[in-house]
């Protein structure tokens, strides 16, 4: 949290989330370590079979894996590859755990909210000192949102498999039929659009601008924090969302918001009408919103899903002060890593930097499956298929300023202290930012403390 599924999904922030939340800190995960390589004999010819676990499970999702397993089988005929799909995180950590002939030699996963967790035990290995050996400079290879969110503490334990950027889609229709000439590219503008784009209907919208709520599809306080470049942490590793003027600036701005088109109230029965996000009862795909934030894959379920209007997709706005950054989002995807106690780590490191390094792999599992490539060579690859509204997320991907959220030892309990927080602000039920941003201040912090015994 994304690919071409009966909608184009993957990433699922908000269950990612929760799921976080509810799986147990891997601190006796480190059975079976072998840190200084377990040397296997592939590099010399010798024949291996390394296992790989994934999550994906549509048909399309695993012809691609699988094509291009059968690609790098080709290229190295004694490293054979046992592919197990639709494998849980939950699973995978178990299995992990638990060590022995049966763990998987190579797993992704979805959430990268798990990177923290997977370092910290040292159930991945540290692939920082294989790709110095083999001559790749992360910096110069991976965009710099991706490399943040699949390191930890200087800890590069998983790489970046594809990965998912947030933008704005905008019903070109709707916003002809109201005057406005093109996208919003600040928080005032936006505000002053959706306002505009509102077409009231007695206590419910024929219309809305835009669903603000954090329980809406992908506007998670996280994402819209993800417009300021909001760190989370300080150096010393406390929360600093009690101190950073960013996210109280945030939860004002989208609070204000949420009074402006009707109150959190008639938002939240009008959000109950909206069907799945992964269909197309999608309500932008339906025009019950005229403005979405979404991620890429979006752009392939609205293609396929053919709506009665006119459509195209920008960068979400940025706040006023932060003009000169637009052009920036939130960025996820999805991280692969080795099992630190694979005793064929050097057969599972050559399949993990295939995947994740070559430009032809990348770029073919970004077509298949609509997500943005992970290296910055895929995302400037003339093989690359992309329309100028695709474009859009690849250029947010390539941006300097687009961010994500930071790695935690306990995954991402700190977003959902902070998310639960936002709850009690656009609802009205918490007015005292200061107050209740230093209680969640000390609840992530005592949540991390408690992680690391």
């Amino acid at each position: 949290m994304d690919t071409t599924r009966s909608s184009p999904l993957v990433r699922r922030p908000l269950a990612a989330l929760a799921a976080a939340l509810c799986t147990a800190v891997l601190a006796s995960a480190c059975t079976g370590t072998n840190s200084d390589g377990a040397e296997d004999g592939s590099a010399a010819g010798q024949d291996v079979t390394i296992t790989f676990w994934h999550g994906w499970n549509q048909d399309s999702e695993m012809k691609a894996i699988n094509d291009n397993v059968a690609a790098f089988e080709k290229l190295h005929p004694n490293i054979h590859v046992k592919v197990r799909e639709n494998i849980s995180d939950e699973k995978s950590e178990q299995a992990l755990r638990a060590g022995g002939p049966d763990a998987p030699d190579v797993v992704s996963s979805f959430s990268t909210d798990n990177v923290g967790k997977f370092c910290s035990s040292q159930v991945f290995a540290d692939l920082g000192p294989l790709m110095k050996k083999d001559g790749i400079d992360p910096a110069k290879t991976f965009p710099p949102a991706m490399l943040q969110y699949s390191q930890y503490q200087g800890n590069q334990c998983t790489l970046p498999l594809l990965g998912d950027a947030y933008g704005l889609y905008w019903n070109k229709t709707a916003f002809a039929q109201a005057g406005i000439s093109g996208p919003p590219k600040t928080f005032s503008e936006f505000a002053e659009d959706a306002v505009k784009l509102t077409v009231p209907d007695g206590d419910s919208f024929k219309q809305l601008g835009f669903m603000p709520n954090y329980h809406g599809y992908e506007t998670p306080i996280a994402h819209y924090l993800g417009q300021y470049g909001s760190g989370y942490f300080g150096p010393d590793g406390r929360s600093t969302v009690a101190t950073d003027p960013t996210v109280a600036a945030a939860l004002t701005w989208q609070k204000q918001l949420v009074d402006r088109l009707g109150g959190f109230e008639k938002l939240e029965k009008y959000r109950t009408t909206f069907g799945d996000e992964f269909s197309s009862k999608n309500p932008f795909g339906t025009g019950q919103v005229a403005m979405s934030m979404d991620g890429e894959w979006r752009a392939a379920a609205l293609a396929d899903d053919k709506p009665s209007f006119e459509w195209a997709t920008a960068p979400f706005p940025v706040p006023d002060e932060l003009a000169s950054t637009y052009g920036r989002g939130y960025q996820t995807g999805t991280i692969i890593g080795v099992a630190n106690g694979s005793k064929k780590r050097t057969a599972a490191w050559e399949f993990v930097k295939y995947l994740t390094t070559d430009t032809d792999a990348v770029v073919s599992f970004a077509n298949a499956i609509h997500n943005v490539p992970s290296t910055l060579a895929a995302l400037d690859s003339p093989k690359l298929q992309a329309d100028a509204n695709a474009r859009t997320f690849l250029d947010i991907a390539r941006n300097p300023n687009s961010s994500t959220t930071p790695a935690s030892v306990n995954g991402g309990a700190y977003q959902i202290s902070l998310q639960n927080f936002s709850f009690e602000v656009e609802s009205g039920r918490q007015t005292d930012l200061k107050a209740g941003l230093t209680a969640t201040a000390k609840e992530i912090d005592a949540a991390v403390d408690q992680a690391k015994k």
